[in-house]
C-alpha cells in the first residue's frame, strides 16, 4: 500500500489518544510499564527501488518509535532493540525475558492479534526453563547473538534467584491456568485484537488470564487507520469503534445479504458504476445497517474497498460508531454454497460447546479446506487442533458428532446441497498434531508474512500449505449422516472476484 511520511503523523495522532481514553477506565496505568509483543519484519525493495515493508515496521522503525519522548503510557518492558530485531526468535526471547524480569512493574499485557499473544504464552511454556536460567544467573542465552539485542536486555537482567524459583514453581504447575496473573500479579487487563474471527481465542485468553478485561483499543489497517474504542471495557462481542472523520474520506456501500450471506465472494475490487452511485457518506449511514468501508486516504488510495463488513451501533455526536461483522468474503464453497467466516465461526463454536467442553477439551486453532477433488462430490474439511485438559478420551463418536452439527448450524443452501442436490459429500473433521498452527504461522512468515499482522487463514487452499495440515493429521471423521433440511425458497448469491486483503482492529 502507498504511504507517505504524513500518514505515520496521522497515526501516531491516534496513538495517542488510545492511553488518555484507557486512563478513564483504569486509573494508575502511569504507574507502572506494559509488557507488549511486539515485532518488525525485514524489508525489500520494489523493481523501481521504493522500500516495501509491513506497515507497523514502518512505524516502529520511524522515529515517532524509537525517538518518541518518555511518557509514562508508552513505558513497556521491551527495549527498542529487541522490537526491532529481525529474528523473530530472539526478538520474542528477548521480550519475554524482560518481562519476567519486570513482572511486578507489569500492568497491561498484549500484543497486535490475540493469535500472537497466545503465541508468546506458548513460546513460554516450552522455553521457561531456558528463561529462568537466565534471570538465575544474570546472564543471556547464547542463542541470542544480536549484539545490540544482548546490550540492551543485559541492561534488565540481573542476578535474581528467588525470582527464577517463582518462576520455576509457577511454570511447573501441571495446570496453567490463570499464569498470567500469576506471573505477572499486577495485570489489570490484556490488551489485544478479539473481535471478528479473533473471538475464537478469548476462551483460551480467560484461561491463561483469569477473566482479565480483553480489551480492543482501536480499530485500523495497513491502508488507514480508522477509529478508537471509547469504551475500551466492553465485552467483545459488543465493542463499537467510533469513526476519526481526518483520518481518512469515509464512504459506505451497503451490504445486503441472502439467507445471512454477503453478496460479494471476495474483494476488495473496483468499484461499479452502480456501486459508485449507491455510496453513502459518513453522516448518512443508517443505524442497524451494514456496510462496506470505502475509503480515500491521503497516501492516494481513491474510493478503496476495504473489504470489511461493518455496522452501524450508534453514533458519538455525528461519528458512527461501527461494529466489526466480518470480511465481506467467502471462505468455502463446493457448488452453489457460500459460506463466510461468520457462518463457519458460529459453526464450530456451536460443535464445540455442545460435544467437546464436556470432556474439558476446547479448540486451540483451526482452518478449513474446499476440497474437490479426493471426493466426489467436493467436501468441506475442518482442520481442528484441540487442547484437552480432561483425562476422559473423547469417543470417536464424538467428533462424528460435531461434524453433523456443524453441518446441522450452517446456511438452507448448504444443507440443499448435501440432503437434496447431493452436491457437496459429508464434512470431514481432521484433528491434526499439537504445534500444527505453530508450523503454519512459520511457514507463512518463511513466504514473508508479518509476525505482527499474521492471522490463521480461515480457509487454505495453496497446495504446500494443504500438504502440511495434512501431514500433521492424526484423526479424521466424517458426518455420519445429512442434516436436516426442509424444501424452502432457494436463495443465490452473486459472486465476485478479488483479491483479500489483511486488516486489523487494535
Amino acid at each position: 500500500m502507498p504511504t507517505i511520511e504524513e500518514e505515520l503523523q496521522r497515526r501516531q495522532f491516534l496513538y495517542s489518544l488510545l492511553m488518555p481514553v484507557m486512563s478513564q477506565f483504569v486509573p494508575g496505568l502511569e504507574k507502572g510499564k506494559g509488557m507488549y509483543f511486539l515485532f518488525i519484519k525485514a524489508e525489500a525493495k520494489t523493481p523501481a527501488g521504493l522500500l516495501a515493508r509491513p506497515v507497523l515496521t514502518s512505524y516502529y522503525k520511524s522515529k515517532h518509535f524509537t525517538a518518541r519522548p518518555y511518557d509514562p503510557y508508552t513505558n513497556y518492558t521491551s527495549p527498542n532493540e529487541t522490537v526491532l530485531c529481525p529474528d523473530s526468535y530472539q526478538s520474542m526471547y528477548s521480550q519475554m525475558l524482560c518481562g519476567l524480569c519486570q513482572h511486578k512493574d507489569v500492568l497491561r499485557v498484549g500484543a497486535v492479534f490475540a493469535s500472537g499473544f497466545i503465541r508468546a504464552i506458548k513460546f513460554l511454556e516450552k522455553h521457561w526453563p531456558l528463561l529462568a536460567h537466565d534471570i538465575r544467573t544474570g546472564a543471556v542465552n547464547p542463542q541470542i547473538t544480536d549484539p545490540s539485542v544482548r546490550e540492551a536486555v543485559g541492561r534488565v537482567v540481573n542476578p535474581d534467584p528467588k525470582l527464577a524459583d517463582f518462576i520455576e514453581t509457577e511454570c511447573g504447575k501441571q495446570s496453567w491456568q490463570g499464569i498470567i496473573t500469576r506471573l505477572w500479579p499486577n495485570t489489570k487487563y490484556v490488551d489485544v485484537i478479539v473481535t471478528g474471527t479473533m473471538s475464537q481465542y478469548i476462551p483460551t485468553l480467560d484461561y491463561y488470564s483469569n477473566g482479565l478485561p480483553l480489551v480492543c483499543t482501536m480499530y485500523a489497517s495497513s491502508e488507514c487507520y480508522f477509529g478508537v474504542n471509547l469504551s475500551p471495557l466492553t465485552k467483545p462481542s459488543e465493542v463499537a469503534y467510533t469513526l476519526i472523520p481526518t483520518m481518512a474520506y469515509f464512504e459506505f456501500l451497503p451490504v445486503h445479504r441472502n439467507n445471512g450471506i454477503t453478496n460479494s465472494i471476495s474483494v476488495p475490487n473496483s468499484l461499479t458504476e452502480k456501486e459508485q452511485q449507491e455510496l453513502v457518506d459518513l453522516v448518512d449511514v443508517k443505524l442497524g445497517r451494514e456496510y462496506e468501508l470505502v475509503i480515500t486516504t491521503y497516501a492516494g488510495l481513491y474510493r478503496y474497498r476495504v473489504g470489511d463488513v461493518l455496522r452501524v451501533a450508534g453514533f458519538k455526536n455525528r461519528a458512527p460508531q461501527l461494529n466489526f461483522v466480518c470480511r465481506k468474503n467467502v471462505v468455502l464453497s463446493i457448488d452453489a454454497d457460500k459460506t463466510d467466516e461468520v457462518a463457519l465461526q458460529a459453526a464450530v463454536k456451536n460443535a464445540v460447546s455442545h460435544h467437546l467442553l464436556p470432556f474439558d477439551a476446547y479448540l486451540t486453532e483451526y482452518t478449513s479446506y474446499a476440497d474437490t477433488t479426493s471426493t466426489n462430490p467436493g467436501h468441506y474439511v475442518l482442520y481442528w487442533e484441540l487442547t484437552q485438559n480432561g483425562s476422559t478420551p473423547i469417543p470417536p463418536s464424538v467428533f462424528e458428532d460435531c461434524c453433523l452439527t456443524v453441518e446441522e448450524s450452517l446456511d438452507s443452501v448448504y444443507r440443499q446441497g448435501r440432503v437434496s442436490d447431493k452436491s457437496i459429500g459429508p464434512l470431514e473433521i481432521k484433528i491434526v498434531e499439537s504445534g500444527t498452527f505453530d508450523k503454519l504461522m512459520d511457514y507463512a512468515i518463511s513466504l514473508g508474512a508479518s509476525i505482527n499482522q499474521y492471522k490463521t487463514p480461515r480457509c487454505v487452499k495453496f497446495a504446500p500449505i494443504v500438504e502440511l495440515m495434512n501431514s500433521r493429521v492424526v484423526e479424521s471423521y466424517f458426518s455420519p449422516k445429512c442434516p436436516k433440511w426442509v424444501p424452502g425458497h432457494k436463495q443465490w448469491c452473486n459472486a465476485a472476484a478479488g483479491n483479500d486483503q489483511q486488516k486489523f482492529e487494535f
